[in-house]
């Protein structure tokens, strides 16, 4: 069976139109038709786009044409219905980011609040009032808006204003003179 006849079973098996099923997988119309008449062969970026949409498809069966076409079709290995439970392998599921932090118990904590190792000569160690005296210097405000500082340089200036030009922005401009 050929690629192209595979993709035209993939349509089948999705139970759309092909217009459709280019919607849904985000490709041209014309794509489709193109590919299923065997005008063209389709991109590997095409068979990913596929192979994302429908997840239960095989790689294998897709690209080569070998073997079934679904991972539900595939027969269960008798191995593992003969072997008693406690002989089969458990997978235990990864921990996900919010079990990682409830069982974290400096999450939370700043590094401020842990004690700092004690180091050997030559190295410097920066006192966490220091730290917290750069942070209030970070975080303090002007002294001046910039309303404030904008009306002190307007009225110390001593040059008179010649033209005023506003831009808009469909391109027209005016020019006014006082």
């Amino acid at each position: 069976m050929s690629l192209n006849e595979r993709i035209s079973k993939v349509i089948e098996y999705s139970r759309l139109t092909p217009s459709e099923f280019a919607d849904e997988i985000d490709v041209q119309r014309s794509s489709i038709s193109h590919i299923t008449s065997g005008r063209n062969k389709p991109s590997l970026e095409f068979i990913i786009k596929i192979k994302s949409r429908f997840p239960e498809l095989l790689w294998d069966w897709l690209v080569t044409g070998e073997g079934e076409m679904l991972k539900s079709e595939l027969p269960e290995t008798k191995i593992q219905d003969e072997q008693p439970e406690e002989d089969q392998v458990r997978t235990t599921p990864l921990p996900d980011l919010f079990t990682m932090i409830n069982e974290d118990d400096e999450f939370g904590v700043e590094e401020s609040e842990t004690e700092l190792p004690l180091t050997g000569p030559g190295e410097s160690v920066i006192s966490s009032k220091d730290k917290a005296s750069e942070k209030i210097l970070d975080s303090q405000r002007l002294e001046n808006s910039p309303e404030e500082i904008l009306s002190q340089v307007i009225g110390n200036q001593t040059n008179k204003i010649k033209r005023i030009v506003l831009f808009y922005e469909n391109g027209k401009f005016e020019s006014f003179e006082p």
